[in-house]
């Protein structure tokens, strides 16, 4: 009652303030909320208003969104459509000449700082160091709804000041020559035992062997002391893996440790293998991706940060050459990350010992390595580099002086001339918009202040530069500035030189420019991980008990990752229409994916786009498995969680927060009671009901689809139910039960009906413009990092009404939002 006293005081508030004669209020609202009734504790006279006031207005945007969907009066039947009609319309053009004002006197949104992605990816242009890793010394970013470029939750306190200094503090650093010459670049070459650090591996021999000529040596204490150094280290000795990289194994080249920190390339020659029965090996059937993992040395022990490296590559049956590039940090090693391949099971009956799998039947899979080279870390072949050039130009270096925390100091015959010179040449630099004299002369002021000290020319200047780059010059997104808000919307950095000199009719050639650049990867990673949250991707593990064959299987959560940002890419590249987003005859796949999803074979780890079947559920973001994991706790699926996002991300109508008194429905994975009849009991209350009407039938249609994304036709429990066993791929036995049947059919808020996930794709799809609108939502909360404000509803309108005769197509969209009023900001 107190809600709905709200929204009356309100809307009765509209209707005396935009002319409606009194008696519409006698007519419909005051048998029930005159001072004499006055049911809730609402008395309609004497409402007053004052749309200049900024929560008064949102709360009327709030009133003209729910008259106009019909959804208040309560009783729509009291209130003829003319009126609505009318109502809506003139408190439309009061809201958006209210709205429109305080976008003109105050601006759209708040500046905003950039987010430390952003910022990382800025100081690694302005200081030419492009594997600069200083994001993990900033604060995290808080979120809304997923997104960090929020405005208005992108402050300053002190702790953010701090984190940029310490940021900056070690890219300067790093930017600075090390020493009179560069880095000794070294190269080791491993073969024999050298390409494991040890002899045997947990999971026993199974898991990891050495092998000559194809036959499994033993190569036992005894045995390995008669060889000498030089049998050793032979390369008709190979190493054989068959077990995945993860803790608590590791497998890394014998007495390796990365020097200094930077880039290193490996070249190395392996193929795919089987092992069968007695150890033999005999080829693969299918490629086996690898990659690199960069740790710290360790033994069975977590190390701390362990992070890929070095893309995937694919081993063949027959042996071939691979070359990569990978970063390691100083005094790391690199190990043999196998994906997809099974990880030992621990077990502690009979004593502590790691078991391997039982032996498919086609043998199990690895990969044999026949020798491998490391060599770095590798320079530019420039020295001085070139992000010390950025600092300090061409002045000559010399060894810097005992207590320096620099390699080198710079020689300058006249250091405040040249400070002045060089600080005023950086700023253009790393600025796409001038900066007024007085500030550049604080700098300056701090750096001669430095040098009068006596600190040395490099570290005075340092400390200008670093003093600089924590300004808000740096960190914030200047308004004024259209080359970097550009820049950084599709390529979450500063702007290039071409982009700093462009000409505004060249807006869209530009767009279409940085469109096929490189740099917009980060576009897509950046925005599918805010507007999706696939950054969560790898948020909830799948529960061993219920979902047995997810054990450890990080090839599978990558895969689903790279599909949905692949699938996002070539939908903007290719310019598709909306309705792709929900309904699309192809998705992406590898060969993971692809025996995941039950479609036909593909071949390798590499992305690729595949025409679906016509008896597949999967096409379009909806059943993509990482968005279905994201919604699943790893455990249970929830129509409720899972409809509510579907309404949220992708038609554009977030269901409001629940009741904090009403408890949260929790799935009964003994089984005992369905989903569907815990929600029907949740929603008899008429308040829930309306509510839940509006995701939950959405969610049923996903039911059929596990905590994983694979499809299902029934639930699984630990208690009722049909009785499963086996063993999981790491040998572990297993048991659940089939439970009840899965039932996705559904009626929607307006009366549509769909009996399966497919027809609710096709009437989702129906609805190309409501999609549209959305998604130049979601675009316009992340370009500018404020959302959709009610005057900027009739510049999305108009991109609508551009782009409908050609089917909303997404990049059309794109560009629609950059060349208008909210983008630009010409009010």
């Amino acid at each position: 009652m107190r809600r709905f006293a709200n929204f009356a005081i309100l809307f009765a508030a509209a209707l005396t303030a935009f002319g409606a004669p009194s008696e519409f209020l006698e007519r419909h609202c005051f048998d029930c909320h005159d001072q004499e009734s006055s049911k809730g504790d609402l008395d309609l006279a004497g409402v007053r208003h004052d749309l200049s006031i900024e929560k008064l207005r949102t709360l009327w945007i709030q009133i003209h969104d729910r008259v106009a969907k019909g959804e208040m009066p309560p009783n729509a039947n009291k209130l003829a459509a003319a009126e609505r009609k009318k109502f809506v319309s003139e408190l439309s053009r009061a809201l958006h000449e209210a709205d429109l004002a305080s976008v003109r006197a105050n601006g759209r949104g708040p500046i905003r700082r950039l987010t430390r992605e952003e910022y990382e990816n800025s100081l690694r242009d302005i200081l030419a160091l492009p594997d600069l890793d200083v994001r993990d010394k900033l604060p995290a970013d808080r979120d809304s709804h997923g997104f960090t470029r929020v405005s208005m939750l992108l402050d300053m306190s002190r702790v953010q000041l701090a984190g940029y200094l310490d940021a900056t503090e070690a890219a300067l650093t790093e930017a600075v020559a090390s020493g009179m010459k560069p880095l000794p670049t070294k190269k080791q070459r491993f073969t024999g035992i050298d390409l494991f650090p040890a002899t045997t591996s947990f999971g026993g021999r199974e898991a990891m062997y050495f092998i000559r000529n194809g036959v499994m040596q033993n190569l036992s204490g005894d045995r390995l002391k008669k060889m000498s150094r030089e049998e050793q280290r032979s390369e008709e000795i190979e190493v054989a893996i068959f077990r995945s990289a993860t803790w608590p194994y590791y497998g890394y080249p014998r007495g390796f440790r990365a020097a200094h920190t930077g880039r290193y390339r490996v070249r190395f020659a392996g193929r795919a293998v089987r092992q069968l029965s007695d150890y033999r090996i005999v080829p693969a059937y299918d490629p086996l991706p690898i990659s690199f993992r960069a740790r710290q040395p360790s033994g069975p022990d977590v190390s701390g940060d362990v992070r890929e490296t070095g893309g995937w590559m694919d081993l063949q049956a027959e042996q071939k050459e691979f070359e990569t590039t990978i970063l390691l940090k100083n005094g790391e090693v690199f190990e043999y990350s196998l994906l997809g391949l099974p990880v030992p099971f621990i077990r502690t009956d009979g004593g502590f010992f790691y078991d391997y799998p039982p032996r498919q039947r086609d043998g199990h899979r690895g990969a044999v390595i026949s020798w491998l080279e490391v060599e770095g870390p590798l320079s530019e072949g420039e020295w001085p580099p070139a992000s010390h050039k950025i600092l300090f130009g061409s002045l000559p270096i010399k060894p810097a002086a005992g207590g320096s925390r620099f390699g080198i100091e710079v020689i300058s015959a006249k250091p405040v001339e040249d400070a002045e010179r060089l600080f005023r040449r950086f700023v253009k630099h790393a600025t796409p918009h001038p900066v007024p004299d007085p500030a550049v002369r604080t700098y300056l002021r701090l750096i001669n202040a430095g040098l009068k000290r006596g600190d040395g020319f490099v570290a005075a200047m340092v400390k200008g530069y670093q003093a600089f780059l924590c300004s808000g010059h740096v960190v914030y997104l200047s308004p004024e500035s259209l080359p970097a808000r550009l820049s950084h919307l599709l390529w979450s950095r500063g702007p290039d030189k071409r982009l700093r000199n462009m000409n505004p009719d060249d807006l869209s050639r530009e767009v279409d420019r940085m469109i096929a650049d490189k740099h917009f990867e980060n576009f897509v990673t950046d925005f599918t991980d805010q507007w999706l949250e696939l950054k969560d991707v790898r948020r909830d593990e799948p529960d061993n008990r219920l979902y047995p064959e997810y054990r450890k299987d990080d090839y599978l959560i990558a895969s689903m990752e790279k599909e949905t940002r692949a699938f996002f890419r070539q939908v903007v590249q290719d310019n598709l229409p909306i309705t792709t987003l929900v309904d699309s005859d192809f998705t992406m796949v590898n060969d993971r994916l692809a025996r995941h999803y039950g479609l036909r074979r593909v071949s390798g780890s590499a992305m690729r786009p595949i025409r679906l079947p016509e008896w597949s559920p999967y096409g379009g973001l909806l059943t993509q498995a990482s968005l279905l994991k994201l919604t699943s706790n790893g455990t249970t699926t929830s129509p409720v969680i899972r409809g509510a996002w579907v309404m949220e991300k992708i038609v554009g109508e977030p269901p409001p927060p629940p009741p904090t008194s009403v408890p949260a429905i929790e799935p009964d994975i003994r089984g005992t009671n369905s989903i569907r009849e815990q929600l029907a009991r949740h929603t008899r209350d008429k308040s829930c009901a309306a509510c839940h009407a509006r995701f939950d039938p959405v969610g049923f249609a996903l039911e059929n689809f596990d905590v994983m994304g694979a499809w299902r036709d029934r639930y699984r429990t630990t208690g009722r139910g049909e009785k499963i066993t086996g063993y999981d791929p790491a040998g572990h036995p297993y048991t659940y039960h089939i439970a009840g049947l899965i039932k996705p059919q559904g009626q929607l808020l307006d009366g549509r009906k769909f009996r399966n996930v497919k027809e609710l794709k096709r009437l989702l799809a129906a609805q190309p413009r409501q999609l549209a609108r959305n998604l130049l939502h979601q675009l316009t909360l992340y370009a500018t990092g404020t959302p959709v404000r009610f005057s900027d509803r009739r510049d999305i309108e108009a991109i609508l009404d551009e782009t409908e005769n050609k089917g909303y197509r997404v990049r059309d969209l794109l560009h629609g939002l950059i060349g208008s009023r909210i983008f630009l900001g010409n009010h």
